[in-house]
C-alpha cells in the first residue's frame, strides 16, 4: 500500500486536551492512519523575520509536518490572493474581487515554498492529495522539482463558470496548474461541467466521456466527489446527554414557540442578509407566526483582516435590530443573532430542536450544515430542511424544500410550508434525505478519491484520438 501524503493550508494537529477534531479533519486523519501517511501544511505561525522552520510530530501512524510562513508573503498569499481574489471569484462575486499583482506573486511564492519543503519528504511511490484553492499551483511546482508521484487535487469550493473565471487576469495559468495533477475532484456535476466548458471553449482543449480533459500537453481525470459527513456519528452525538441538555435549555427558552435555525460562518457567500430579509417577509405575509416562531442565526466571525467581512457583520447587526424593533413584543424577539462559535455538541442539540433548518447560501461548494441538520433530527418528529439550489448539497438532497435564495418571497413561503407541514410528510422527506446521506458519507468520499487516485494512469485520450 502506498503512503498517503495530505497537503492543506492548515493542518489539524493532535490535541493534548483529549478532545477530537470534528468534521472532515477526522475523516482525513483516518485515511492517513490507514496509509501510514504524512500531513503537510502551514503551522499557523507567521514570522516577521528569519527563515521558515519546519516542525514535525507523530500520532500513531501519522507524521505531521508544518511550516512557518513569512508574514509579508503570507499576507499576500492568504488575506490577499486566496481570500480577496480567488474566494469571491469562485463564489461568483466578481464585484468583490480585488486583483493585485503583489497578491498573486505572494500566492505563487508560498506555493513554491510548500513545494520546495515538501519534495524532500516524499517517497517515490507516495500518493499526494492536495486540498483546496489556496494550493492550486502546488502540483505544478512539485512536477518542476522532478516529482512524478500520482497527485490528486480536491476543490472544496465551487468552480466558477467560464464567463466568471475569465475576469481573472492570468486565468489560463491558474487552470494550467490543475493539469499538473492526475486527478481533479470537485463536489458537483455543475462544477465539473464548468471546468470542462472552460477547457474546451477558452483554451481549445478536449474532453472525452465527461471524465477526461486534455490541454497543455497533458490529460487529467475529473471526477465528482460530494463531501459527506459521518452520519451515524452525528446522529449519535445529537442523542447524547450533553446535546439533549442543550436542546432542553433552548426549547425551554422558546416557551412553546417553533424554532428556525441557521448556522454559517460569517461570509458574504452564505446569503445572510437575504435570509434575514426572507424571515422579515415571512412575518409580513404570515402574521399568524408573530410571537409563535423564533429565528436563531449563529454566525461566527472569520477572516476579520479582510474588510468585506466586517461589512457583512455590520449589515447583519443592523438588520437584526431593524427586524426585532419592528416586530418584537415585550416577551418575544423574532431574531436571536449569535456572532460566535459553538461546540459541535451544542449545535447538534440546536439542530434537533429546530422545526426548520435554514441553509440558503448564494453559492456553496457543498454545505455540511445541511447534512448535519438532517442527521441530528428525531426520526419520529423530524424538522424540515429549506435549502438553496446553489448549495452543492442540493444535487443530493432534493427531498428538501429547494429555494432560490435571491427570492425573499419564495424563501418565506418555503419556511411557512415547513412550519405547516404534517408529520407524515416530514418523516417521508427525512427518510429520503437520510438515505442519501448514508449512501455517500464521509468514508465513501475519502475512500473513493484515494481509490481512483491510486488506480490513476495515463488517459485514454491520445493526440490521434482527440475529439472522441
Amino acid at each position: 500500500m502506498s503512503r498517503l501524503v495530505m497537503v492543506s493550508n492548515r493542518v489539524t494537529l493532535p490535541r493534548n486536551d483529549g478532545q477530537a477534531a470534528g468534521g472532515l479533519a477526522v475523516a482525513l486523519e483516518e485515511a492517513l492512519q490507514q496509509h501510514q501517511g504524512l500531513w503537510f501544511g502551514w503551522s499557523g505561525t507567521v514570522l516577521d523575520e528569519g527563515e521558515p522552520s519546519l516542525h514535525e510530530q507523530r500520532r500513531g501512524k501519522v507524521r505531521y509536518a508544518v511550516l512557518d510562513l513569512p508574514r509579508d508573503l503570507f499576507e499576500a498569499y492568504y488575506n490577499g490572493y486566496a481570500n480577496r481574489s480567488l474566494w469571491p471569484l469562485f463564489h461568483f462575486r466578481t464585484d468583490l474581487v480585488v486583483y493585485d499583482r503583489n497578491f498573486e506573486a505572494g500566492y505563487l511564492a508560498i506555493n513554491r515554498l510548500f513545494g520546495e519543503r515538501l519534495a524532500p519528504l516524499l517517497n517515490t511511490d507516495d500518493l499526494i492529495w492536495v486540498h483546496d484553492y489556496q494550493l492550486i499551483p502546488l502540483g505544478r511546482y512539485l512536477r518542476g522539482l522532478g516529482c512524478s508521484q500520482r497527485m490528486g487535487f480536491f476543490l472544496h469550493i465551487p468552480f466558477p463558470s467560464p464567463s466568471v473565471l475569465t475576469t481573472l487576469p492570468g486565468h489560463a495559468d491558474l487552470v494550467q496548474s490543475l493539469f499538473a495533477y492526475d486527478l481533479i475532484g470537485v463536489q458537483t456535476e455543475a462544477d465539473r461541467r464548468a471546468l470542462r466548458e472552460y477547457v474546451v471553449h477558452e483554451i481549445g482543449g478536449y474532453c472525452c466521456d465527461d471524465e477526461w480533459l486534455y490541454a497543455f500537453g497533458r490529460s487529467v481525470r475529473v471526477e465528482v466527489f460530494p463531501v459527506g459527513i459521518d452520519v451515524e456519528d452525528f446522529a449519535h452525538l445529537a442523542g447524547t446527554i450533553t446535546a439533549r441538555d442543550y436542546e432542553r435549555r433552548l426549547r425551554s427558552s422558546l416557551v412553546g414557540r417553533e424554532l428556525i435555525v441557521g448556522v454559517d460562518r460569517l461570509d458574504y457567500s452564505k446569503g445572510l442578509p437575504q435570509r434575514f430579509a426572507a424571515f422579515e417577509r415571512l412575518l409580513e405575509r404570515h402574521p399568524e407566526h408573530l410571537g409563535g416562531v423564533s429565528f436563531l442565526q449563529i454566525a461566527p466571525s472569520s477572516r476579520e483582516d479582510v474588510p468585506e467581512y466586517n461589512d457583512i457583520r455590520n449589515t447583519l447587526e443592523t438588520l437584526a435590530g431593524h427586524i426585532n424593533g419592528r416586530f418584537a413584543d415585550f416577551d418575544w424577539a423574532p431574531i436571536r443573532y449569535l456572532n460566535r462559535a459553538l461546540s459541535r455538541v451544542a449545535l447538534a442539540g440546536f439542530y434537533r430542536c429546530a422545526r426548520i433548518g435554514l441553509v440558503t447560501p448564494l453559492r456553496d461548494g457543498m454545505n455540511l450544515v445541511a447534512k448535519e441538520y438532517i442527521a441530528a433530527q428525531d426520526p419520529d418528529n423530524p424538522g424540515v430542511l429549506v435549502l438553496s439550489r446553489f448549495a452543492g448539497a442540493a444535487e443530493q438532497l432534493d427531498a428538501a424544500l429547494i429555494v432560490n435564495p435571491y427570492d425573499a418571497d419564495a424563501v418565506a413561503e418555503a419556511i411557512h410550508t415547513g412550519l405547516q407541514m404534517r408529520v407524515h410528510e416530514r418523516r417521508e422527506r427525512w427518510n429520503t434525505l437520510m438515505a442519501a446521506l448514508r449512501d455517500y458519507d464521509t468514508r465513501r468520499w475519502r475512500e473513493s478519491f484515494v481509490e481512483i487516485l491510486e488506480a490513476s494512469q495515463e488517459s485514454p485520450l491520445q493526440e490521434a484520438e482527440i475529439g472522441c
